[in-house]
């Protein structure tokens, strides 16, 4: 009986010893995952900081062109300072889904009123032959392209951090260890229909498609 009972000990300890080395394995691989959040959480900052530092310059070149329409500079600066207005963690992902649909939606609203003074810029012969605003340009499109790469990075990674904290077994501890659920950065609404193209700038305007 003492036999029994002392190799029915040994495997309880066996088995806790494996459980809490499975344990600390997972918990180390939560901890890794979140801080690949964090990481890609930074790199989205900073290409949205690369694009903010280059609009002071750009709206001194273009408010040198003659009669350039001062509303859609007006636009571009007060949408820069929403921007600002958003106080966000650049170096910690949030977990606030609210918080980070308040930052997308500033951020939003700047690159809209970007890509309408580099239309309306089009009409302006001069500004087209300037080369610093052709090199702001350029830039500019550069750090879109660089945006777009890192939000999906961003996604993918919270995705598979999500997933992980959603699993077993990790889902029996991950909350109670602090790991939250992290949110998703969302297509902008629009986003799947296609643009209306018009070049004719001094006639009407054609219907959108249905």
């Amino acid at each position: 009986m003492a036999k029994y009972a002392l190799g029915c000990f040994g495997i309880v300890v066996i088995v806790f010893v494996i459980l809490l080395i499975g344990g600390c394995s997972a918990y180390n691989g939560l901890v890794q995952l979140s801080q690949d959040v964090d990481a890609k959480w930074a790199d989205v900052q900073a290409q949205y900081q690369r694009r903010a530092d280059l609009i002071p310059n750009l709206v001194s070149t273009v408010s040198g062109a003659a009669n350039f329409e001062k509303s859609t500079l007006t636009e571009i600066t007060n949408a820069r300072a929403s921007v600002g207005q958003v106080k966000i963690d650049p170096n910690k992902a949030p977990t606030d889904p609210q918080q980070l649909a308040q930052f997308q939606n500033a951020q939003n609203q700047l690159g809209g009123a970007l890509s309408r003074l580099l239309v309306v810029s089009e009409r302006y012969p001069d500004l087209q032959a300037n080369a610093n605003f052709r090199g702001l340009q350029a830039q500019l499109e550069g750090t879109e392209n660089r945006i777009s790469v890192s939000r999906m990075n961003f996604n993918n990674s919270t995705q598979a951090y999500d997933t992980a904290i959603k699993s077993f077994p990790a889902v029996l501890y991950a909350a109670a260890a602090g790991f939250q659920v992290k949110p998703y950065f969302e297509a902008t609404t629009g986003a799947e229909k296609p643009p209306t193209v018009n070049f004719n700038f001094g006639g009407a305007s054609p219907a959108p498609a249905q």
